[in-house]
This record gives structure tokens, C-alpha cells and sequence, in this order.
């Protein structure tokens, strides 16, 4: 993949995902944990970026605060040119139903379905007609190598089989936004190559990525890496237009929206 940044703030021109001094506290017995002090993010529509740093640096802590599965303490979250902050439960139910795709380490499949029914089900509860529904699992399934698994349970997939069902599943509803945690940490090296090179693909139709990461190899896949330390984002990898490379940017160039610098962290 040889885009850069500035290729894509050229083909998109706006901002997906906006967070702005995003700040969240756990309560613990022997001490509060704050897990986000500040942080801030921009990520440009059909833009791949990686989010890095070292254990507990809120990485994991502010993908869930941008899926809406859990709530801020302060600052905000603007998805699509909509708030993600302050909204109810319901709201944000069919914010996600309608913008965000998520994929997790542990592929979290319904393991009393078929393959393609996986994929059919949130496209159905969003409200998309069954035979529609159906079609387009079947060129999710086809697309993602798995077409002829669709009749399958997600039990007798291998490890890197799964992680692409998981993925065809958070596609379903053509989502603005896919966001993944640590999606090959649970896979061994070659079912982790495949689904990095699937990410690879998706970025490269135009889809827009956030990835949580802690492995240098998978952050390589991404054309930005954003890194994180105590809760916030540290260098210049809070914005669009700036940032470290991974292996679809180019680093050192001055073209403007280019990701450039490597931040600290």
C-alpha cells in the first residue's frame, strides 16, 4: 500500500471521528485509574490508523469510548458529524448499528449459527430486509475468502477463518467507520498475515480503520500510526496531518496533510 496521508485528506477532504480532551476515570480499590487525561484525535474519512503504545496507555479504553460501549467522564466524540458524547443507550445502539463496524481479539461469533447467518444478523436488526440482508453476507463471505464456508459453524473455522468472519460480520451494515482491538492477537502468525492483508484490502476500497495494536508488524500494515502514553496522544499523531508511518505512508516528505514525524511514546 503506498498511500499517504495527504492522498487521503485529497479523496475525503473531512474528518470521520473528532475526539477532543477525552478524559476517563476508573474507580479501583487501592487507587482511581485514569485511564484517558486528555486525549485528542483526528482521524480523516478512508484514512488507516494505528494506535500504539505501551499497556494501560488508554488505547483499548478509547476505542470503546468512540464505539459508545462505554461513557466519558469529560470531552468529546464527533463520528460522522454526530455526537457520540452524551447520548443514551438507545442512542447509541443505533449510532453503532449505523456507522461503526468493531472488531475484537476474540472474535465474540454466535457460535449457535452458520457462518453466514453471523453476518446477516446485525444487518437484519438494523432494520435491512432478510433477502438483502442475505445477498450481501453471501458477497461479504465470497469477498472475504470464505464463501464456501457459509453454511458452516464458526467452531470448525480455523483461527484466521473466524477473525475474517468477524470481520465480514462488522461490515454488514457498510459501516463509516471499522474499528478493530487487537485483531490478530489471538491468532498465530499466518492467520494474523491474512487478516492484516484483508485490513490492507478494506483500506485500500476506501474503507476508514482505526486499529488498536501493540505489535509493531500488524501497526506496519497501517499508513498512520498514532501513539499513546498516559492516557493521552503524545507527538504529533493527534491530528490528520501528522504522525509516523506505517508501511501505507510515506515518512519525510513536507506535502501538506503528509504524515511525517515519528511520535514519542
Amino acid at each position: 500500500m503506498t498511500e499517504t496521508g495527504s492522498t487521503t485528506e485529497a479523496r475525503s477532504g473531512e474528518d470521520v471521528l473528532v475526539v477532543r480532551n477525552l478524559r476517563k476515570t476508573y474507580e479501583a480499590e487501592e487507587a482511581p485509574v485514569r485511564a484517558l487525561r486528555g486525549a485528542d484525535l483526528d482521524l480523516p474519512r478512508g484514512q488507516f490508523a494505528a494506535v500504539m503504545g505501551p499497556s494501560g496507555c488508554g488505547k483499548s479504553t478509547l476505542l470503546n469510548l468512540v464505539a459508545g460501549l462505554d461513557q466519558a467522564d469529560e470531552g468529546e466524540i464527533t463520528l460522522a458529524g454526530e455526537a457520540v458524547t452524551g447520548r443514551s443507550e438507545d442512542e447509541l445502539a443505533r449510532m453503532r448499528r449505523r456507522h461503526i463496524g468493531i472488531v475484537f481479539q476474540f472474535f465474540n461469533l454466535l457460535e449457535g449459527m452458520s457462518a453466514q447467518e453471523n453476518v446477516v444478523l446485525p444487518a437484519v436488526v438494523a432494520g435491512t430486509p432478510r433477502k438483502k440482508a442475505e445477498g450481501r453476507a453471501r458477497d461479504l463471505l465470497d469477498l472475504l475468502g470464505l464463501g464456501d464456508k457459509a453454511k458452516a459453524a464458526p467452531g470448525v473455522l480455523s483461527g484466521g477463518q473466524r477473525q475474517r468472519l468477524a470481520i465480514a460480520r462488522a461490515l454488514a451494515n457498510e459501516p463509516t467507520l471499522l474499528l478493530a482491538d487487537e485483531p490478530t492477537g489471538a491468532l498465530d502468525s499466518e492467520g494474523g498475515h491474512e487478516v492484516m492483508e484483508l485490513f490492507r484490502r478494506l483500506h485500500a476500497g476506501g474503507q476508514t480503520i482505526l486499529l488498536v495494536t501493540h505489535d509493531d508488524d500488524v501497526a506496519a500494515a497501517a499508513e498512520r500510526i498514532v501513539r499513546m502514553k498516559d492516557g493521552r496522544v503524545v507527538g504529533a499523531g493527534a491530528d490528520g496531518s501528522a504522525g509516523s508511518t506505517g508501511s501505507g505512508g510515506t515518512a519525510g516528505t513536507s506535502t501538506p496533510g503528509a504524515v511525517t514525524t515519528s511520535a514519542a511514546g
